[in-house]
């Protein structure tokens, strides 16, 4: 919707995202995630408050160090996986480099037992290859079940659950 000069809006305007253009503002509603509580917790595949993935380094598609998914993130970077050489190398092999500096944009590089918001359909590419590493269920977004199921990441579990 569209307002132009002299338009009124009598909507609560609390989950909107403005679009300015030349005269006139526009506007879409923002629904409520289905990935977060009536509260507005953001959850895991546990159905629990979602828990930090790494803060070093700082990960997640918001750089918050969580794998929280919005409207946004087209790659769905909901898995939270524990990084193995097998892992960095199948992702590599497949251009996704993941283990190499990119210093000008602030990523150090992952190397193995780092923890990284993985998109969700990445992961399940590294499953189907035989290469996909451990998963932080509890900092694993509940958006991954819509690319894997819980009891295939369940297999892949990790129990330290520490955030470095």
């Amino acid at each position: 919707m569209c307002l132009q000069g002299g338009d009124t809006l009598e909507e609560s305007l609390d989950r909107v995202i403005f679009v300015f253009t030349l005269n006139r503002v526009c506007f879409f509603k923002v629904y409520p995630s289905p990935y977060m509580s009536d509260s507005g917790m953001k959850l895991n595949v546990l159905g629990e408050e979602l828990q930090p993935c790494s803060l070093d380094p700082v990960t997640g598609f918001y750089r918050t160090g969580a794998c929280q998914v919005g409207p946004e993130d087209v790659g769905c970077h909901a898995v939270c996986i524990m990084a193995t050489d097998e892992f960095l190398k199948f992702s590599r092999e497949s251009g996704n480099d993941l283990s190499t500096p990119m210093l000008d944009f602030g990523f150090p590089g992952l190397k193995a037992g780092d923890r990284w918001c993985l998109c969700a359909s990445r992961w399940k590419e590294a499953l189907d290859a035989g290469a996909a590493p451990m998963v932080v269920l509890e900092s694993t977004s509940m958006a991954a079940l819509e690319h894997v199921s819980r009891g295939v990441l369940e297999e892949y579990a990790v129990e330290d659950v520490s955030v470095d």
